[in-house]
C-alpha cells in the first residue's frame, strides 16, 4: 500500500513540475473530447426528435376542442380530400399522450407529471405526395376556428438531417486530428517530465528499483492528464444539455436526450480519455526511459 501511495505521490509531483505542459495536453484532451461527445450527443438528439416522423408524417394539425368527435372527422375528411395530401391518419389525446410519454418518459420521469392526458391537443397526422406542396394545405387550413396549430417538420427535419451528416463528418475529422495532437503533448509531457527527472532516475536504477517502479509514476501521470481532459469534456457536453433543455420548444420537439445515453457515453469518454493519456505516455516512455 505505501508503495502505491508512493508512486501516485510521484505522479502528482510531476504533474505540477511542468503545469504549463500539462494544461496545454489536458486543452487538446478536452477540445477534441467535448467535438466527440458533443457530436454524438447531437446525433441522439436529432434520432430522438426524428423518430415519430420515420412513418412519413410531415405535417401535423394540433386541433381545438370545439365541435367534438364529429368535427374533427369532419376535418380528417376534409385534409384527406386534398390532393397534395398522400395519407393521413388521427391521434386523439389518449394517444397523444402515449406518444408523449415515449418520448419523455424515459429519459425525464419528471415530465409526465407536470401535465394531464387532456392538455394534449388532438391532431391530424398528414403525409404530403411531394413535401413541397405543405404551403398549399397550410394555406387552406389558415382561419379555420378548428385548427390550433399547424406544425411542418419535413422541411426542417430534412435540413436537419442533412446538417447532421456534415457537423458529424468534421467532427469524426476534428477529433481524429485533436486526438492524435492530444497523444503527442502526452508524450511530450512525459518526456520532459523524465528529462527533469533524469538524475534522480539513474540514482533510482543504481539503487536496484525495477523497470516497472520507475515507469509506473509516468504512465499514471498520462492517464490523470487524459482523465482529467475527459471528465472536463463530459461536464461541457452536461452543462450543454442542461441549457438546450430550458430553451422553449415545440411540445413535440425534445432538446434532451436520455440519462442513459448521457451516462453511458459519458463514461466511455471518461474511460477513452484516460487511455489516450496512458498511450500517450507509453510512447514517451518507450523512446526515452529504456530501463
Amino acid at each position: 500500500m505505501r508503495n502505491i501511495l508512493y508512486l501516485i505521490g510521484e505522479a502528482f509531483t510531476n504533474l505540477r513540475r511542468n503545469i504549463l505542459v500539462v494544461a496545454a495536453a489536458v486543452v487538446a484532451v478536452f477540445v477534441s473530447l467535448t467535438l466527440a461527445f458533443g457530436a454524438l450527443v447531437f446525433n441522439e438528439l436529432v434520432r430522438t426528435t426524428t423518430l415519430q416522423w420515420q412513418a412519413g408524417n410531415h405535417m401535423i394539425i394540433f386541433l381545438n376542442d370545439i365541435g367534438g368527435a364529429a368535427a374533427h372527422d369532419e376535418m380528417l375528411q376534409q385534409v384527406g380530400s386534398f390532393e397534395e395530401v398522400e395519407q393521413v391518419f388521427y391521434v386523439d389525446k389518449n394517444q397523444a399522450f402515449e406518444e408523449y410519454a415515449q418520448m419523455f418518459g424515459r429519459g425525464s420521469p419528471g415530465m409526465l407529471e407536470i401535465i394531464d392526458r387532456n392538455d394534449l391537443p388532438a391532431s391530424i397526422r398528414v403525409e404530403l405526395s411531394d413535401l413541397s406542396q405543405y404551403q398549399a394545405v397550410q394555406f387552406r387550413l389558415v382561419g379555420d376556428p378548428l385548427v390550433r396549430r399547424i406544425s411542418i417538420v419535413s422541411e426542417g427535419i430534412e435540413r436537419l438531417l442533412n446538417l447532421t451528416q456534415v457537423l458529424s463528418a468534421i467532427g469524426v475529422g476534428l477529433v481524429l486530428v485533436l486526438g492524435s495532437a492530444s497523444v503527442v503533448l502526452i508524450a511530450n509531457t512525459i518526456r520532459m517530465a523524465i528529462y527533469a527527472r533524469r538524475e534522480e532516475i539513474s540514482i533510482m536504477k543504481l539503487v536496484g528499483a525495477g523497470n516497472w517502479f520507475i515507469r509506473v509514476p509516468f504512465l499514471l501521470e498520462g492517464a490523470i492528464e487524459g482523465l482529467l481532459g475527459g471528465g472536463l469534456a463530459v461536464g461541457a457536453v452536461l452543462v450543454g444539455h442542461q441549457f438546450l433543455g430550458r430553451l422553449p420548444s415545440d411540445s413535440l420537439i425534445q432538446f434532451q436526450v436520455s440519462g442513459d445515453f448521457l451516462l453511458r457515453w459519458g463514461v466511455l469518454v471518461l474511460l477513452f480519455g484516460g487511455a489516450a493519456g496512458f498511450v500517450g505516455s507509453a510512447l514517451g516512455l518507450r523512446r526515452f526511459l529504456k530501463v
